[in-house]
């Protein structure tokens, strides 16, 4: 289905996962609210073969409309990882069967993986996931030799954590890369919840409510601001600012100016 309808399965993959995130979100006790979270889509895995999935990363904490209040995790678990992709599965192939015209495999596995785990607080979150955000496909210094018609090309194995190399005539090399050039227009990274676009005002109204509880203020400017420097366009020296004044224009009538 990714070779052939990316387009409708990158979609699908999104909004079911949003809305499976939140679902869990407003169920789990620590939370019951609204969350923000940015996805980024990949779509290999390090052999370079067609794998696509989304990487989340979830700030631990959710935001109560209601009662107006911030709920933050306790620890470093947010959700079962078990449960997630239990639900995860059954949502997806039932809107791609109910939404799509796409037909599904009958060989689909039972059990899917969902990978949930901690990577930080703010900015390491954030490196986490730009890991798969500005890397291509396949970097130049992992391509070792293009000789008689075959490129071969250096990889991490997940599993033994050691570089190997993999070999592939020149036309398969450049389908392999090819099949992870997204559709056109299609948007790799999302934001949803609290950091979606349109939740700017939403956002602010936390920060000050975090700054309330942590009894601390947005940091104030002490230094004072340097002033402008004007250069004078013919000596190229500084110039001093005398003042601003004002010149009186007269504008004629048409009767006065002659015209009829």
């Amino acid at each position: 289905m990714a070779q052939h309808h990316p387009d409708t399965l990158y979609r699908a993959m999104f909004v079911v996962a949003a809305d499976v995130l939140k679902s869990f979100a407003l169920r789990a006790k620590q939370l019951q609210g609204k969350i923000g979270f940015t996805g980024v889509l990949h779509t290999h895995n390090r052999r370079r073969d067609l794998h696509p999935h989304i990487h989340f990363i979830v700030p631990a904490g959710a935001f109560d409309k209601a009662k107006m209040q911030w709920r933050k995790s306790r620890n470093r678990y947010l959700f079962n990882a078990f449960n997630l992709a239990a639900v995860w599965r059954a949502r997806l192939l039932d809107y791609l069967t109910q939404r799509t015209a796409l037909t599904l495999p009958s060989n689909l596995p039972n059990k899917w993986v969902v990978d949930c785990k901690y990577v930080g607080k703010g900015l390491p979150a954030l490196k986490y996931l730009s890991r798969y955000l500005y890397k291509g496909v396949l970097p130049d210094k992992d391509i070792l030799s293009d000789a008689d018609g075959n490129i071969c090309f250096a990889y991490l194995d997940s599993k033994t954590n050691t570089r190997k190399t993999r070999t592939l005539p020149a036309t398969q090399f450049l389908w392999l890369i090819l099949q992870h050039v997204l559709p056109k227009g299609f948007r790799r990274v999302r934001d949803y919840g609290l950091l979606h676009p349109s939740n700017t005002a939403l956002r602010q109204r936390i920060q000050n409510l975090l700054a309330l509880m942590s009894n601390t203020a947005p940091a104030i400017q002490t230094e004072p601001r340097k002033k402008a420097k004007f250069t004078c366009p013919c000596c190229k020296k500084p110039m001093q600012f005398m003042g601003i004044q004002a010149r009186t224009i007269s504008f004629k009538s048409d009767s006065q100016s002659g015209s009829s």
